[in-house]
């Protein structure tokens, strides 16, 4: 596919990254000759110095023949006149970054009048990233499909655990909950599809597909907190802590909010008048001590420094280990030495706006067969978790699961049939109509088709 991408900030450096090593041509535009040039050394695309608005600029760049164009620059209004200007131009599909809260509201009743294909709020997708995380304490990430009735949960397996040294196979003799083991992470490298064979160890990182109820039970068994959270204090009172905020006081929470910046503090009091704001700095002991950092049951460091929310969250982590931490970073840098570090669960509103345009961009190649409905990238984006609805005659349907030649380090993860949730066993089978949960270290599959190995017999 031809995509063009204006802006080559964090997010479209991301994008255009990722697109590219999946095969499509990426060009991308931006105004600053600096950024511009890096990225070209770097990733060997085509880089347009320009006013990514402007006619001159988006011809030159080949808009007319793209067939995508995101815009994902610092200005939501110049995101917004690039996508309408591309759509008049010719472009097929368009996406655009819009983050300020002020737009959200109006943006259902423009989208079609800017011939917008998709409206990307980073930090409001990464808000609910974490609210989902927080109904479960003791994962570490939870993402969800079939429409809320499936939860991928990832965990990392403690010291002395009934699974540390046991097999996979073992699993149902030792938990009574329903649930299949998709992929684990080892150290810093090693990630696994993992077979009956294949042996926990302590400080593994384990996905699982389950049902909530089911995971709920399975933590339970593990002696891990299952127990719901209340109270929450977020750290940073910026978009993120907003939004999240927000969806926390509609489920019932009780959310308090430190931020240094006295302003922001007078509209978050306007905006959520259920917080409670404080006007104090988040980094400072003595202020966490005051606000009941003894007493909450999650902490969320969620400034817009990364070094802050590091040094927090190790500092909660250490001093009260039953509260669930969670940790927002800007910068990818660095990302061998912040794995090895105990953080909690770790989110990036850059990854969660290039994660939904990259589910959007597999979702446009499937033309035909079975398509992608989401997609979750696990391990750090080792392995991918991707939900498929089964079209009528796929060849894959009506063939127990034993049967079908699937390519290596393919996993069927669940089924999902009407209100039923399946775990499936070698001799369930896909149905048309079913939602199917892939997970695989196989990069780019585009349909549910694809995960069949067409080279073998």
């Amino acid at each position: 596919m031809q995509i063009v991408i204006v802006g080559d900030g964090k997010i479209g450096n991301a994008l255009a990254e990722q697109l590219s090593r999946e095969g499509h041509e990426i060009t991308i535009i931006d105004r600053r000759e600096a950024p511009l040039q890096q990225t070209g050394e770097d990733l060997d695309i085509l880089c347009v110095e320009g006013n990514g608005a402007t006619l001159t600029t988006q011809r030159e760049a080949g808009v007319d023949k793209a067939d995508l164009l995101i815009a994902v620059t610092a200005s939501d209004e110049l995101n917004l006149l690039c996508c309408f200007i591309a759509k008049k131009l010719g472009a097929k599909h368009t996406i655009a970054r819009v983050r300020n809260p002020e737009y959200h509201e109006s943006l259902s009743l423009i989208t079609d009048d800017l011939g917008l294909s998709l409206c990307v709020n980073p930090e409001m997708t990464c808000a609910s990233e974490i609210a989902r995380s927080l109904r479960i304490p003791s994962a570490i990430k939870t993402d969800t499909f079939a429409g809320g009735r499936v939860e991928l949960l990832t965990f990392q397996l403690p010291a002395g655990s009934v699974l540390e040294g046991r097999t996979l196979m073992e699993l149902p003799s030792l938990v009574r909950a329903k649930l299949l083991v998709c992929a684990v992470e080892r150290g810093e490298q090693d990630v696994y599809i993992p077979s009956g064979q294949f042996r926990f160890a302590a400080g593994d990182r384990v996905s699982f597909v389950a049902g909530l109820r089911d995971a709920h039970a399975f933590f339970r068994q593990m002696h891990l907190n299952a127990s719901p959270i209340r109270q929450v204090i977020l750290v940073g009172g910026g978009r993120i802590a907003y939004y999240l905020a927000r969806q926390l006081l509609v489920s019932g929470l009780s959310v308090k909010i430190i931020e240094s910046d006295y302003a922001r503090c007078e509209e978050l009091s306007a905006l959520l008048p259920k917080a409670t704001i404080l006007h104090a700095d988040g980094t400072n002991e003595s202020v966490l001590l005051e606000a009941g950092i003894e007493q909450v049951d999650a902490f969320a460091a969620l400034t817009g420094i990364d070094e802050e929310n590091i040094l927090m969250s190790l500092y909660v982590r250490k001093t009260w280990p039953r509260v669930k931490v969670i940790t927002k970073l800007i910068r990818h840098s660095f990302q061998n030495i912040i794995s090895t570090m105990d953080l909690g669960s770790v989110y990036s509103p850059r990854n969660s706006a290039c994660n939904l345009i990259n589910r959007y961009v597999r979702s446009m190649q499937a033309t035909t067969g079975s398509k992608m409905q989401t997609l979750y990238r696990l391990v750090g984006g080792k392995a991918e978790a991707l939900e498929f609805r089964v079209a009528e005659h796929s060849v894959v349907s009506g063939i127990p699961l034993q049967n079908l030649r699937l390519k290596k380090n393919v996993l069927i993860g669940c089924i999902s049939r009407g209100s039923s949730v399946i775990i499936p066993s070698g001799s369930d089978t896909i149905e048309p109509g079913d939602t199917v949960v892939v997970v695989t270290s196989v990069t780019g599959l585009t349909s549910l088709e694809d995960i069949l190995d067409t080279r073998r017999g």
